[in-house]
């Protein structure tokens, strides 16, 4: 008589880690890690990591201590020069698409938003430009304005979903879906906090066309800052995130990518992440049968949320302000807010990249940056109103305000 023996195999268990951070369960996690393999402290960087990143786009929130050190203010002469850009552009009689450097002119103003386009890329990573006057234009000619000026921060303007838009409009629409915030999901299109991620592309541009009542300040960090804390404190951590990691591609083909977070490249820290990807977001919850997080990665990613807190400054924009911000530099979040009738936040998006001063990308992200920014003039869409946005066509899910 022979007797066989089956061995079960249970599939991996995923951390308990969830989209809102919850710092004593990242504290606990940590203790147990660090109680179970107490050398991780001492492990080396990765080949190719520095010991510290240094440079203007290394900073501090407390670094920022009057927004005259980071705010562009907009003079009589050079409003007028973007309303003759205005005309000019209208007078050619054709599509938005075809706003340029050339099409929407402004001799004076244009060079020195050059150089604060040198400031995303070279220097602190942020500027605001202060401020249209968003209520003396149609919708439709602050759409121009607002592109026109910005086309000459970067030229090249990325698609943010699957109907070629290239404005998004940053608004909570829970009031209207049928079933709330719970039925949305993407948090750029509700009133909840969001943490820190970056999104895709080079620069992420926001107009304000009117502010919450309450709270939806604007959070930035230095990615190089964050690197330098986690590379002191938890090098195995900096091997972790760039390391590959499953990225929810959310019911696309394939259903998920394997990619780092984290790169260095020609001396550049990138990261490259929204935590819906790894946790999913409400209504987009987490894809069945792909890899777990493991315990090293929920680590890392609540690693990321709270030392960007730590270094964090924090921005209150103003009505008619065009805050501009490196996302390849920076990580950013945003605060909860609460609308009211008469003040309720909308904000528009552009994404940007300034090819002249473009920072050389990881190879596995080039194809998604060349796709996101195939969009010929004709191709171009900028819708007026709010909408719940479609599934982004690019095969990585990009970042949401």
């Amino acid at each position: 008589m022979s007797t066989t023996l089956t061995e079960t195999i249970s599939a991996p268990q995923a951390p308990d880690i969830g989209y809102h951070p919850d710092e004593a369960k990242w504290r606990a996690r940590t203790a147990q890690r660090l109680a179970q393999d107490p050398k991780l402290r001492s492990l080396p960087l990765p080949d190719g990591f520095p010991a510290k990143v240094e440079g203007p786009i290394v900073w501090e929130g407390k670094d920022w201590t009057d927004e005259s050190q980071f705010v562009y203010r907009l003079s009589s002469n050079e409003l007028q020069e973007i309303n003759e850009a205005l005309a000019h552009f209208k007078g050619l009689g054709v599509k938005k698409g075809y706003i340029s450097k050339e099409t929407f002119p402004l001799p004076t103003l244009g060079p020195k938003l050059y150089e604060l386009a040198r400031e995303l890329y070279e220097g602190r990573g942020f500027f605001v430009l202060r401020t249209i006057p968003v209520d003396e234009y149609s919708r439709e000619d602050l759409v121009i304005v607002y592109t026109g000026v910005s086309s000459h921060v970067g030229s090249d303007r990325g698609k943010q979903d699957s109907k070629n838009s290239v404005v998004l409009h940053i608004k909570d629409l829970s009031p209207k879906h049928a079933k709330g915030a719970s039925g949305i999901g993407y948090s750029a299109h509700t009133s909840d906090r969001q943490t820190f991620h970056t999104d895709q592309g080079d620069l992420i541009s926001l107009l304000t066309l009117e502010t919450a009542a309450e709270g939806g300040v604007s959070k930035l960090a230095s990615s190089s800052r964050v690197y330098n804390e986690i590379a002191a404190t938890r090098p195995d951590l900096i091997h972790t995130l760039s390391e590959p990691w499953p990225i929810d591609r959310f019911g696309a083909d394939p259903a998920y990518v394997m990619r780092p977070v984290l790169w260095n490249v020609d001396g550049n820290i990138i990261i490259q992440y929204t935590r819906r990807q790894f946790t999913g977001y409400s209504a987009q919850v987490r894809s069945p049968n792909i890899p777990p997080l493991t315990e090293a990665q929920a680590e890392a990613l609540d690693a990321l949320q709270f030392t960007a807190e730590k270094f964090a400054y924090d921005m209150t924009l103003q009505k008619g302000d065009i805050q501009y911000i490196s996302s390849l530099g920076l990580l950013h979040a945003r605060e909860g807010f609460r609308d009211e009738e008469d003040h309720t936040r909308h904000l528009i998006r552009l994404w940007l990249r300034n090819g002249e001063l473009a920072w050389k990308m990881p190879d596995i992200l080039k194809p998604y940056w060349d796709r996101m920014y195939s969009l010929g003039p004709d191709q171009q869409e900028f819708p007026l109103e709010a909408e719940l946005r479609t599934k982004h066509s690019g095969g990585l899910p990009p970042g949401a305000k």
